[in-house]
C-alpha cells in the first residue's frame, strides 16, 4: 500500500487527504497533529503530535504539510524535505491543470481550480477551491489563494502572501510578499510588501512588518527550535 503521511488535522487537513485519495496515487492515510489526545479525524488516525515525525520516515512513501498559517507551513516543509521525506505535490482529479505548468512540492490544487499554461507555482501553496491562475503567472512559495480567487495573466504573487477568498489580481500586475488582499478585492495596481490591502480598487490599508527567514542554509535542528 502506499501511505501519505499528513501534517495537520483541521479543516485544510481532511480537505487535503480528501484530495490525495481521490487522485488514486495513495490508499492509505494518517495524520500528525499537536491538539493533545486526539485520535482520529474523518476515520483518518492520528499518530501523535508533529515532533514524533522522524519516526515515521520507513513508514509512509510521502509527507504532506497541510496548516493554513503560510511561514509555518513553509517551514514545516522543509524540516520534513531535510529529514529525507517525500513531499509531495497534490492535484485534485477535479481540477484542470495545464502540462505546460508547474506544480512544486508540498503545493495543492484543489477542486475545480484552474492552472493555465506556463503557470509556476513554487513549494507549498495553496491553490483553494474554484481559483484560478492563469497563463504565465508566477506565485512565489508558501501563497495561498483562497476559493473563488482569480490571478490574472502574467501576474506575479509574492511568498508567503494570502489572497482571501473572491478577490482578483489584474493582469500583469505584481504583488509583493507577505500581502493580505482582502476577500472581495479588485488589484489593478502593483502592491508592495507587507502590506494588506482592500477595496475595489484596492489600496493600502495597514503596513506591518515582514516576519520571512533566509531558511535554506539554516540547519534542521535549528529550524525546528523555531517552529
Amino acid at each position: 500500500m502506499s501511505g501519505l503521511l499528513i501534517l495537520g488535522a483541521g479543516g485544510h487537513g481532511r480537505t487535503v487527504a480528501d484530495a490525495a485519495l481521490m487522485t488514486g496515487i495513495w490508499d492509505r492515510i494518517a495524520f500528525l497533529d499537536d491538539k493533545e489526545d486526539l485520535e482520529e479525524v474523518s476515520g483518518f488516525p492520528v499518530l501523535g503530535q508533529f515532533n514524533l515525525f522522524p519516526r515515521f520516515l520507513n513508514d509512509f512513501d510521502g509527507a504532506f504539510v497541510a496548516i493554513g498559517n503560510n511561514d509555518l507551513r513553509l517551514k514545516l516543509i522543509i524540516v520534513l524535505q531535510h529529514a529525507g521525506f517525500n513531499v509531495p505535490s497534490i492535484i485534485h482529479p477535479h481540477s484542470s491543470v495545464s502540462k505546460r505548468s508547474k506544480i512544486a512540492a508540498g503545493s495543492i490544487v484543489m477542486a475545480g481550480a484552474v492552472v493555465n499554461t506556463d503557470a509556476t507555482i513554487e513549494r507549498g501553496c495553496i491553490i483553494n477551491t474554484c481559483s484560478s491562475v492563469d497563463h504565465d503567472c508566477y506565485v512565489q512559495e508558501g501563497v495561498h489563494i483562497s476559493p473563488g480567487s482569480h490571478v490574472g495573466g502574467t501576474a506575479s504573487i509574492g511568498r508567503c502572501s494570502w489572497l482571501c477568498m473572491n478577490s482578483c489580481i489584474g493582469n500583469n500586475r505584481k504583488v509583493g510578499k507577505n500581502v493580505i488582499v482582502a476577500a472581495g478585492s479588485i488589484v489593478i495596481k502593483d502592491v508592495p510588501d507587507d502590506v494588506m490591502v482592500a477595496g475595489i480598487p484596492a489600496i493600502i490599508k495597514k503596513r506591518f512588518g515582514g516576519d520571512h527567514i533566509e531558511h535554506e542554509n539554516i540547519s534542521l535542528s535549528a529550524l525546528y527550535e523555531r517552529i
